[in-house]
């Protein structure tokens, strides 16, 4: 039988994967994210104020649906830290990786509709601007550098290094292993569509970021449901 925290791991994983499709989609459609991003900055201000309270609201769930993998990871550390020497620095990384995307988002409730508010309302061209270059600033800081740059990366490094120690420890078939490096390998080569914002002309592929991440949330759910089902020890 599975023990209790294996139970708790594999809800955790699960819950947290699933959670973040659900605001995701729902930014989608009434955002057009993450397409939006890739606008004149003044589409993306007019857009967001469209939005109204929904949006706001929408933004700080998908913010904060990455709270159930905080303990799932911090578990998972505990479980096989002594079993792996690489558990520890993988748990350290993707807490970090983890919180850094949660602060990134949280510019979309706390600071963007003040941005956009501001553009909307302002009676000359020189506060729209300074509205402009403040928004551009704060995505490309909060965005681009922490949320999806230093995030992202803390979180590819954590998969690597937590599916290297899994598949030492024998615990899931090798396919799950290979879609982990799978997955954090396109993830990884949505980082250049992040370097073309500051180095204009460099290729990137459009659908790395989606695809990467969307199986990075399946790995997830997998491992998830096989904690829940196994008594790994």
């Amino acid at each position: 039988m599975p023990s209790r925290t294996n139970k708790i791991i594999g809800c955790l994983l699960i819950i947290g994967a699933i959670a973040l499709f659900i605001p995701y989609t729902f930014l989608t459609i009434i955002f057009e994210y993450p397409d939006i991003l890739r606008q004149d900055t003044s589409v993306i201000l007019t857009k967001f104020s469209g939005g109204g309270s929904t949006l706001v609201w929408t933004w700080f769930a998908f913010a904060l649906t990455g709270i159930p993998l905080l303990p799932a990871l911090i578990l998972i550390g505990q479980k096989f830290e002594s079993k792996a020497s690489l558990v520890r620095i993988a748990t350290t990384l993707g807490i970090i990786g983890l919180i850094v995307q949660m602060i990134g988002l949280l510019r979309w409730t706390f600071v963007v509709p003040v941005l956009a508010e501001t553009f909307m309302t302002a009676g000359d061209e020189a506060t729209k601007a300074a509205a402009i270059i403040s928004f551009k600033t704060i995505h490309q800081f909060g965005g681009v550098l922490l949320g999806e740059h230093l995030g992202q990366l803390f979180t590819i490094a954590w998969t690597v290094l937590i599916s290297l120690s899994f598949e030492k420890m024998r615990l899931f078939p090798k396919w799950v292993h290979l879609l982990a490096y799978i997955s954090s390998f396109i993830y990884l080569l949505a980082q250049m569509e992040l370097l073309a914002t500051v180095i204009p002309g460099l290729p990137y592929w459009g659908l790395a970021g989606f695809i990467g991440s969307t199986l990075w949330l399946c790995w997830l759910v997998l491992i998830g449901v096989k904690f829940v089902k196994s008594n790994f020890e």
